[in-house]
């Protein structure tokens, strides 16, 4: 182990050695370190050390039974014995440690810390001894009240409450006829009134504080909390102070960092042989965790019907008729994913142990409780905060992707639906060549879902953007009325939209018949492919462009005047204004929501289903499962029913 000249604080600070042994193994070349350490026993300062060490363990010996008897000879409350006691203590470690400040960095410690208990606990005593005189003379003030005198006293508070409440009921009666006569709004009634109430409350109160003796136990009760919450404020106090000692004070040790790697495999027991004793049970907690809860999950024993791990490799294969393996592949990737907070919380408590150690060496001592809970508190708030949707996200989100992903590398088909196995790449194969059931439509469909997500999403955004253009305009009289006709798509469940249009343009539907008698023309919509997909891109895009206006009415109700006024000065056409100000804006503050409407529609399996059922169907080109309408999203669907 090489150890450094100097010793660094947790400030950053550097401090001078005082373990001279330390000092002279950091200043010795590497022949010379063997010699020393073979007399490390004889050792001068070694020795001064070791009776230092033996000093400080009769010390707190003594110090035991001496805080014993103090306790017994005094017959202070139980708020003032306890400090006093400390204070004691302080001064006896004070006094001890005083003689060995230049032998180790451990004494001035000892003895900062004691000067700082004194200075403190003793103006503590001194305030909650004054605040329990204070609350004597109260209870001696309760005791001397002359009941006699305090029954004229409350029949004055009664009669002074009557008078206010007549008071508060004219008040409320003249507010009445204002709001009657229209002299005031409804608004402004109930302010007002709100006010009056507040104020006969506040009033009230006062009056009740006529009462001597309500007066006196309020006081008494103010006292008690106090002496109890003061107690406890300068408490943390104190623990600061402390904490900042603790941090501009070095350790020496010698030590080799070893512990973290004997205790790797149980979290918390290293945190334990670090003195650090809530944060080991807590990483305690994490072993539980995983010995008890996620081991089993992982080798299968607590499982549904899967293996853990090993029911991930084989998949129910060689199982019983009623296992499947859906259930083996997702209670698999389950113990993987258990596996991996395992490992994470292996890794977490080994850096944690690691660091520690390696810290004691540079000379920066461990953290208290005190400080990793305020260190938590302000720099690990933000983790703990996300930790619980963080597992929402893993068992809603994580697994149900981490399964399809899997699903790709089966032979999972509607021949293979209780019971498949891995097939490696062959999946991929097929769809890089076209061929087998699923590739031999995949580039026809996923052609036609480019054209259908930026056809009827960019549709669907134009028609909305342009409709709150021409509703905004100033010109325009009757404005709530085309807003709510603009915003029917989104008001009428699209279920119900998509099916009536669906009907309408079937053999004998209105919208084919209508067609009919004005062109002429035979039309079968939905057993024509290029017709069905048009109808499709015109349909999504009447449905979507409700919520695209919606936004850019709300942008475009935000956008100050003064732009517009400005640019009018500067010879713009209205061509040049929304081109130059109203879509840069627009687009700029919906942007994440519009780059969300093509993400929907590339998925939007409802339309697609309810429509046409993926249709008009061509076997010769897309197989018996696939329809010409189909998007990725449905033929995933059909393929797996």
């Amino acid at each position: 182990m090489v150890y450094s000249k100097t010793l660094t604080d947790n400030t950053g600070g550097t401090h001078p050695r005082k373990n001279m042994y330390l000092l002279s193994l950091a200043e010795a070349d590497p022949e010379r370190i063997k010699t020393i350490r073979a007399l490390k026993k004889t050792n001068s300062y070694n020795i001064k050390l070791k009776e230092f060490k033996a000093e400080r363990k009769l010390f707190q010996k003594q110090l035991k039974e001496k805080l014993k008897n103090f306790s017994e000879s005094n017959s202070e409350d139980r708020e003032i014995l306890p400090l006093k006691k400390k204070v004691f203590s302080a001064e006896q470690k004070q006094t001890f440690y005083k003689d060995f400040i230049e032998l180790s960095y451990d004494a001035v410690l000892e003895y900062k810390i004691a000067e700082l208990e004194i200075q403190h606990i003793t103006e503590l005593i001194k305030h909650i001894e004054n605040l329990k005189n204070e609350l004597s003379k109260q209870k001696e003030k309760l005791i001397k009240i002359d009941e006699a005198e305090r029954l004229d006293i409350l029949q004055k508070i009664k009669t002074l409450t009557l008078e206010r409440k007549q008071q508060l009921d004219n008040d409320l009666k003249s507010l009445a006829e204002k709001k009657t006569k229209k002299l005031i709004s409804k608004k402004a009634y109930k302010t007002e009134s709100k006010a009056k109430k507040r104020s006969f409350k506040d009033d009230i109160t006062s009056v009740s504080f006529l009462d001597t003796k309500m007066s006196i136990q309020e006081e008494i009760k103010n006292l008690k909390y106090r002496i109890k919450t003061d107690i406890k404020t300068k408490s943390r106090v104190l623990e600061a102070d402390i904490s900042a000692i603790r941090r501009k004070t070095p350790i020496e040790l010698e030590h080799i960092p070893l512990i973290s790697y004997f205790t790797f495999l149980i979290p918390g027991l290293g945190q334990l042989f670090n003195k650090q004793y809530v944060k080991a049970a807590l990483f305690f907690l994490g072993a539980v965790f995983i010995y008890l809860i996620a081991v089993p999950y992982i080798l299968g024993f607590t499982n549904y019907q899967g293996g853990g791990i090993t029911g991930l490799i084989n998949l129910a294969g060689g199982g019983a008729k009623i296992d499947k393996s859906i259930i083996f592949m997702i209670e698999g990737i389950i113990s993987l994913l258990l596996t991996v907070f395992s490992v994470l919380l292996y890794i977490i408590s080994f850096k944690d142990v690691r660091n520690v150690e390696l810290n004691a060496v540079k000379g920066i001592r461990r953290n208290t409780w005190f400080e990793s809970k305020r260190s938590i508190e302000r720099e690990g708030f933000p983790y703990l905060i996300s930790f619980p949707a963080l597992i929402i996200i893993v068992f809603i989100i994580v697994v149900p992707i981490l399964t399809t992903v899997f699903i790709s590398f089966t032979n999972m088909d509607p021949t293979h639906q209780n019971k498949f196995s891995w097939i490696g790449l062959q999946n991929y194969k097929l769809l890089a060549a076209g061929s087998g059931i699923a590739g031999k439509a995949f580039y026809l469909i996923l052609g036609w879902t480019l054209i259908w997500t930026v056809g009827a999403s960019t549709l669907s955004i134009a028609i909305g953007f342009i409709l709150s253009l021409i509703v905004n305009q100033e010109r325009i009289r009757g404005k709530a009325v085309f807003r709510t006709i603009y915003l029917l798509p989104w008001a009428v469940p699209a279920f119900i939209t998509i099916m009536f249009f669906s009907i309408m343009v079937s053999r004998g539907g209105l919208i084919t018949e209508l067609i009919e008698k004005i062109s002429g023309l035979s039309l079968d919509i939905k057993n024509n492919a290029h017709l069905t997909r048009t109808s499709l891109i015109l349909l999504q895009s009447w449905l979507g462009s409700s919520y695209i206006f919606l936004l850019s009415t709300g942008v475009l109700q935000g956008i100050p005047k003064d732009l517009y006024e400005a640019a009018d000065i500067d010879g713009a056409t209205g061509f040049q204004k929304a081109i130059k100000i109203t879509v840069p804006l627009v687009l700029f503050q919906t942007a994440p929501l519009l780059i969300i409407q093509y993400a929907f529609n590339f998925n939007n399996f409802s339309i697609i289903y309810l429509f046409n059922l993926g249709g008009p169907f061509n076997p010769s080109k897309y197989g018996n499962l696939a329809g010409a309408s189909d998007i990725l999203i449905s033929y995933i669907y059909k393929l797996t029913i």
